[in-house]
């Protein structure tokens, strides 16, 4: 792909420089891929370990259980401006915003162990000295000792090279993780085997306790070994128990073969199940990091993209790999997972996943991996059903066996009538339907450690959730601090379970639903003509300046009106009618400076810092809350501006440290990336709409699986897409003229071929009334 200056638009040297960095050199005519083609290598996991992005380059599998990376002293794990490696541990969730994970960092060392804190231990390191690949991490310590790391589902496995000496040294630290540790054990079992127990609790706020089982087996036997509590180092010593530092240290001689190499493995259950997991996934280091690899090419193969140039190729390919870290695997080789009451229960017939940042994942990760990865997505649903089942509610944002409780609203619902949307749930469609009506209509009980919709007994009542910036009942958020982000997250949840009632003949409820979808019409506020949450009187609360607003999670009525896409044309109408909205639009996008120049406009007026969400007119595309509103355009009859604004947008994702949007947020943002530069958007989260904008590849093959896409594959392209040539002209989805700018579910799940003919003006595409999306309900 071609990116050169619009001759239409006036752009500045930074602006054309930057497209060309972003196109790479010019492409001849694009060829088919070769089937042979390495997209491991295109993938840099680097990305986002810088600027607060919270990505770890680390080794993992596709969901694996492990992420084992390395902790340089950042919150979430590791921050490219570090240069010391405190350790490489077990668990890392990619892009959170909260310290979380960690658990068990492993560091080699010489000498005489002293220190047993891993901050005054850490050893020195320089990124001329590191690289990464999708399921493999290397790095050469200042110490003289070469690290690498590769990972199974359940297993994490380090191999060092040492200098020759005869105090060669793994230290186990069980006692510093990233979490706020409870308590530890560890124990040196035998000449080769250290295991450990690490319970930890808290996620941003505190949570209830939770337990992590480790078994460390090494390649050749102990020359010396030993504990440590607190400051106090032991020989000889094989067990340890503290609600402080804590650890083991092992020693070897490698004055002749240099090289240990040590297998962990991880169980939520007990430490029968992690050595159950050791067992079942033991393999040498080769071996696992080519079948780590292996398992990335197949998993990156089920997109081609042909077309643009190597920058936006690895950037693409990266975006997919992040995407697909997350949510992880849960239950141990032999099916047995911890349940949400921390009992003992076995998965039969499907994997249990955990790990659910659902207030971010709905809006983008949820569809791509019931689009690319169906059978895992499929698991993902029931497990999340099994949330429910075990702990007595569904979930809000849960971490291996507990609830957080972090952020607000009603993520569950989108995010399990997407599944059923896409045929995710057959056979359990009146179960989920069971879980989302509770979840709908109640509040947990007291005993309960989940909040729920803690505002639904005022939201039923009154018609909105009162704005209570005091209100907490349980640890982690409530959505009463939130009043008016949560009143416009539940009706969007109550549009998309009116439809799956419909669909199952609940018809009653989904009158009732359907009703509730347009609660949003009692946080408008006709004097200012913006969303505005409400107090617990009725009265409107805060400021009236919308850039001002209270009551919104992590954004502002500017950026959280556009949140309603059950009823778009509900929302232009209450704002005056599509020119009304166009012109607030294209306020908030600052759009007539992002025509002139949008990679600075993007940098400059858009983005600001990333944790910086409150006292914005403009439009924050480092955070979720505004993540759909580009595409609104698309219901206002001006569909080449979503183009405009989605590929300035785009302009923010690169293949560097810093090429992310602030938190992935486990892969949301990432996601984010993928759907958009394809040109196929979920546009009504849980409902079964995608949007369309103009693709930045010519073209792109999707693999699909036939077990729920009967077509096997989409085939979507745009020849000679470009900076200049992304207006959409016109559209055929299998041959047949398509002027609308929504695609279903179902067309994705039976269509074969979705074409664009672009070129560099807008046209009447998809401008009529008739070819915006309909309203939910």
């Amino acid at each position: 792909m071609r990116w050169t200056a619009h001759p239409r638009l006036r752009v500045s040297a930074v602006a054309v420089a930057f497209v060309a960095m972003l196109a790479g050199t010019a492409l001849a005519p694009p060829q088919r891929a070769a089937a042979a083609e390495d997209l491991t290598a295109l993938v840099n996991p680097f990305i986002g370990s810088k600027n607060e992005g919270n990505t770890f380059p680390g080794a993992a599998v596709p969901f694996g259980m492990v992420q084992l990376s390395p902790d340089t002293g950042h919150n979430t794990g590791y921050d490219y401006k570090d240069g010391h490696i405190r350790g490489f541990s077990t668990v890392h969730l990619s892009g959170v915003g909260c310290r979380i994970g960690g658990d068990l960092p492993v560091l080699p060392t010489t000498g005489e162990v002293k220190q047993t804190d891993y901050a005054r231990y850490a050893a020195a390191f320089s990124h001329r000295d590191e690289q990464a690949r999708p399921g493999y991490y290397r790095v050469a310590l200042d110490s003289g000792i070469t690290a690498e790391l590769t990972a199974t589902a359940r297993t994490g496995i380090q191999r060092y090279t040492f200098p020759a000496t005869d105090k060669a040294n793994v230290l186990i630290n069980t006692g510093q993780s990233l979490h706020r540790t409870v308590s530890t054990t560890v124990e040196v079992v035998d000449n080769h085997t250290v295991r450990s127990t690490i319970t930890g609790r808290g996620f941003c706020q505190d949570t209830r306790p939770y337990t992590v089982h480790t078994i460390t087996r090494f390649d050749r036997p102990f020359t010396a070994y030993g504990t440590w509590s607190g400051d106090r180092v032991r020989t000889r010593s094989r067990q340890s128990e503290s609600t402080g530092r804590n650890g083991a240290w092992v020693r070897f001689d490698t004055t002749r073969d240099r090289t240990v190499e040590a297998t962990t493995a991880v169980s939520y259950v007990d430490a029968a199940g992690a050595a159950g997991n050791l067992r079942a996934e033991s393999t040498g280091f080769d071996r696992a990091a080519a079948e780590a690899r292996t398992a990335w090419q197949r998993r990156l193969e089920t997109v081609r993209a042909q077309g643009g140039g190597a920058t936006l190729r690895r950037t693409f390919y990266s975006s997919m790999y992040r995407a697909f870290l997350s949510p992880n695997i849960g239950s141990d080789a032999d099916g047995r997972y911890t349940g949400w009451d921390q009992k003992q229960h076995r998965a039969e017939g499907f994997t249990y996943y955990q790990n659910w940042s659902l207030w971010d994942t709905y809006r983008t990760q949820t569809q791509l991996l019931a689009l690319l990865a169906p059978r895992e997505a499929r698991d993902m649903a029931l497990s999340v059903l099994r949330v429910d089942r075990d702990g007595g509610w569904l979930p809000k944002w849960g971490y291996g066996t507990v609830e957080t409780n972090i952020m607000t609203g009603d993520p569950v619902t989108p995010f399990l009538t997407n599944a059923y949307q896409a045929g995710l749930l057959k056979g359990h469609e009146e179960e989920a339907y069971r879980a989302l009506k509770k979840n709908a209509d109640g509040v947990p009980p007291a005993d309960s450690p989940a909040v729920g919709r803690d505002g639904n007994k005022e939201y039923i009542a009154r018609g909105y959730v009162p704005y209570e910036p005091d209100h907490r009942s349980k640890p982690g958020d409530s959505d009463l601090q939130q009043g008016g982000s949560a009143t416009l997250e539940y009706a969007l949840a109550d549009a998309v379970l009116a439809r799956m009632a419909h669909d199952l003949g609940h018809r009653a409820d989904a009158e009732r639903y359907a009703a509730r979808s347009r609660n949003y019409r009692n946080v408008f506020d006709p004097a200012t003509g913006f969303v505005r949450a409400r107090d617990a009187k009725g009265d409107f609360a805060g400021p009236a300046d919308p850039a001002k607003s209270v009551g919104f999670h992590e954004g502002t009525a500017w950026q959280y009106q556009w949140l309603v896409p059950q009823d778009l044309p509900g929302m232009v109408r209450l704002i005056g009618g599509r020119d009304k909205a166009n012109a607030r639009l294209d306020s908030f996008f600052a759009y007539d400076r992002l025509l002139e120049n949008p990679a600075r406009t993007a940098r400059e007026v858009w983005v600001n810092g990333p944790y910086d969400y409150y006292n914005a007119d403009k439009y924050n595309p480092q955070n979720e809350p505004d993540l759909i509103a580009p595409y609104t355009y698309l219901s206002t009859g001006a569909p080449w501006k979503t183009t405009d604004v989605v590929h300035a947008a785009l302009t923010l994702f690169t293949d560097t440290p810093d090429g992310m949007t602030g938190n992935d947020d486990l892969g949301t943002m990432s996601a984010w990336m993928v759907l958009s530069s394809i040109g196929v958007y979920p546009v009504q989260p849980g409902g079964d709409t995608w949007g369309l904008s103009t693709p930045v590849f010519d073209r792109v093959d999707l693999r699909l699986d036939r077990q729920w896409y009967p077509s096997g594959g989409l085939t979507v392209t745009a020849p000679g897409t470009s900076a200049t040539d992304r207006y959409i002209r016109s559209a055929r989805l299998d041959g047949t003229s398509f002027d609308r700018t929504y695609v279903t579910t179902d067309q994705l799940r039976h269509a074969r071929r979705l074409e664009f003919t672009v070129g560099a003006e807008p046209s009447r595409w998809g401008t009529a009334v008739s070819a915006a999306a309909p309203a939910i309900g």
